[in-house]
């Protein structure tokens, strides 16, 4: 990579009187989404028309009050999805229609044309200004260029008279701002300002681009504030960011831009557009909900979201992708695993803040369930494995339970190089404690009470029926004595616990039993019965079946 050479840093920008670093974020910004327009044009295969409205009519529900729609002095179908929009009314009330459109009357009349009949729409001007689009693509001077954006709005105001002016809201964009010259910057909207003179009662929209991303998010946020501070007509106007992603810090530089006064957001779902993409839209809201603030916008659903995004563009959401990729609330690490598992049980079903080690965010509140957050490698232990059963099979481990079964359940998936699905693990814990029955098995016992509990069994003993009996101080107590004496082996029991498997009447009991042998060595079995008792007898003979091997 010797070639570093050819490459310099932005110009940079000397702001000393920042204030943003100081401010924190309390509200949403008024949201645009550019799925239509930003996000079509950067799909390898466009939408037609009919997904472009399935499209409008996901971003209405959403919540989205302002979408820019199209292009529609540039494409036919553009054109065509403006009109149907209108024509069929299938503009929601309040939701307002943006389009975009170059500063040549030709094209500014059509696109005024395009909207005849809409209710509120607004109009997006936009006119390169930095030196090397001024230089390279338009070869005209910074004056030139200053009269190509104040023309553009002259001729804004004279259409809009024609179709109604009331019906449109006007925005400016100083395309590739974050490389033009700030004051510069400046100069040319506030002379498009001066064309529009907007008001309170007539407000416009001054959009500034990071349409290559070039610097770091704070440079983007000292241009932000700079021009907040520099703008006419500040009281009757939004300030509106439009951030590309190519250093990868899209989201991150809209968050510092709102620090720095801005009012608006346009972006995409997902990040879908040009080059690396545009902010995206669902991290810089759900950002914000995660911090205590309403973000204005709906994605309780995400995966009807997902659903359609996938359909209509064609394109993947990357399992890692924030709040939305099929892996971001999954835990395959052991000590994660545990700490969600530990984190689960302490904050129970009634709470007040969501306080969860590992998931800042609530995965039911995005219509997640929570089959997904643990998942089973080798890479886990016994908090995943543990978490899985109890959750998904209602069985509850001891914690030296879960640490034996976690160590069997990663080795298997080690041997293996494969993920242990939910159905995996319960199939390989029944294998490994519940209802063993070789060598020895249980046919039948009788309990009975005369100071002390008698208790006469027939086990199978290598598949030969066998009687046994024994006297205790409780059903447990006998039948170990019994069995204890039949095999020629004494274990003790350290750790009994059950539960109900099931709900209702006909419920089913699990039993779990920890047994030490004579060299103090550990062994767990378990059973399961709808019979409680018969549960716990079946569960020593599990463990004495596990000892036996």
């Amino acid at each position: 990579m010797m070639n570093y050479a050819k490459y310099k840093a932005a110009p940079k920008f000397n702001f000393p009187e920042r204030t943003w670093p100081d401010k924190e974020l309390a509200k949403a910004p008024i949201w645009c989404s550019s799925d239509l327009r930003d996000g079509n044009q950067a799909l390898p295969v466009p939408m037609n028309i009919k997904q472009k409205i399935e499209f409008f009519k996901l971003l209405c529900e959403i919540g989205f009050k302002e979408i820019e729609i199209s292009f529609p002095s540039a494409s036919d179908t553009d054109y065509e999805l403006t009109r149907r929009l209108i024509e069929e009314d299938l503009i929601p009330d309040g939701v307002c229609i943006q389009v975009l459109v170059q500063s040549r009357e030709d094209l500014i009349q059509k696109t005024f044309e395009s909207l005849n009949g809409a209710k509120k729409a607004i109009v997006h001007l936009y006119v390169a200004t930095s030196p090397l689009h001024r230089d390279v693509v338009f070869q005209k001077s910074r004056e030139e260029v200053r009269a190509m954006a104040a023309t553009g709005a002259e001729l804004f105001n004279k259409y809009a008279e024609i179709y109604g002016r009331d019906r449109f809201i006007f925005e400016f964009s100083p395309e590739v701002f974050t490389s033009t010259e700030m004051e510069y910057a400046a100069e040319v909207c506030n002379a498009v300002l001066d064309v529009w003179k907007p008001s309170p009662e007539r407000r416009a929209i001054i959009n500034l681009p990071s349409t290559v991303e070039l610097s770091s998010p704070n440079i983007y946020a000292d241009q932000i504030e700079y021009m907040c501070k520099n703008l006419k007509y500040r009281e009757s106007i939004a300030v509106s960011l439009h951030a590309h992603n190519d250093r990868g810090c899209g989201v991150a530089a809209t968050e510092l831009g709102l620090l720095a006064g801005a009012d608006r957001v346009e972006g995409t779902l997902f990040g879908n557009g040009e080059r690396t993409g545009n902010a995206d839209i669902v991290v810089l809201a759900l950002n914000m909900y995660t911090h205590g603030i309403d973000p204005g916008l709906d994605f309780s659903n995400m995966d009807r979201i997902e659903s359609i995004y996938r359909d209509l563009t064609a394109m993947t959401i990357h399992p890692r992708q924030p709040y939305a990729g099929e892996l971001v609330f999954t835990a395959f690490s052991g000590s994660h695993q545990d700490a969600i598992r530990k984190g689960m049980a302490y904050i129970g079903n009634d709470y007040d803040r969501w306080e969860m080690p590992y998931l800042p965010i609530n995965p039911a509140d995005l219509g997640k369930t929570y089959e997904a957050i643990i998942r089973v490698n080798s890479q886990s232990g016994k908090g995943g494995v543990s978490f899985i059963l109890e959750q998904k099979f209602g069985i509850k481990l001891s914690r030296a339970m879960q640490k034996e079964f976690g160590g069997i359940a990663t080795r298997l998936s080690d041997q293996s190089q494969n993920e242990l699905s939910p159905e995996e693990i319960r199939e390989l814990f029944d294998r490994e404690y519940i209802n063993i029955a070789e060598p020895y098995g249980l046919v039948s016992y009788k309990e009975s009470n005369n100071g002390a509990t008698h208790v006469d069994a027939v086990i199978k003993d290598h598949g030969e029926e066998k009687h046994i009996q024994g006297d205790g101080n409780g059903l447990l107590d006998a039948f170990c004595k019994a069995f204890s004496a039949h095999i020629g082996a004494q274990f003790d029991i350290v750790d009994y616990s059950e539960h109900s498997l099931d709900l209702g009447t006909d419920s089913r009991a699990i039993s779990y039993i920890q047994i030490l042998d004579a060299g103090k060595e550990s062994f767990f079995g378990a059973g399961i019965s709808h019979n409680i008792s018969r549960s716990s007898v079946r569960a020593v003979v599990s463990a004495v079946n596990r000892m036996a091997r």
